[in-house]
């Protein structure tokens, strides 16, 4: 399983000198799952640089995928690695997604870079 985090989503859609980087991820829906953080991070991020319209036309093609919602365990993990790492929250809520469900998550971030089961390429 993949998990693509927001940095990388953007990317694709802005069809940045990345997107080739995450095209096999995002293009692969059936071993794809998107946190519903990364719904809220793109969403927020498209709407304020184009508009609504293109913010739900990106989300639509997000939900292709298996979406997948904060839960108690995901959360409580998310404090910890948060507290271990220094992330942000968002950050750790996806990265304890993507461990969750055994996904390698798929990022530009370089907070992530040094995690296993990280695929990291440098924005």
């Amino acid at each position: 399983m993949n998990l693509v985090d927001s940095s990388g989503w953007l990317e694709y859609f802005s069809d940045g000198a990345n997107a080739d980087f995450f095209s096999p991820a995002i293009e692969d829906t059936k071993n794809l799952l998107v946190s519903a953080v990364n719904l809220f991070e793109v969403f927020r991020r498209i709407l304020e640089q184009r508009d609504e319209n293109a913010a739900f036309q990106a989300v639509a093609l997000m939900q292709q995928a298996q979406v997948v919602d904060v839960d108690a365990s995901v959360a409580l993990e998310a404090a910890r690695i948060n507290g271990e790492l220094k992330l942000t929250v968002a950050a750790s809520i996806v990265i304890a997604t993507a461990r969750a469900y055994k996904a390698t998550l798929w990022t530009q971030d370089a907070d992530f870079k040094k995690l296993a089961d990280v695929k990291y390429i440098k924005k």
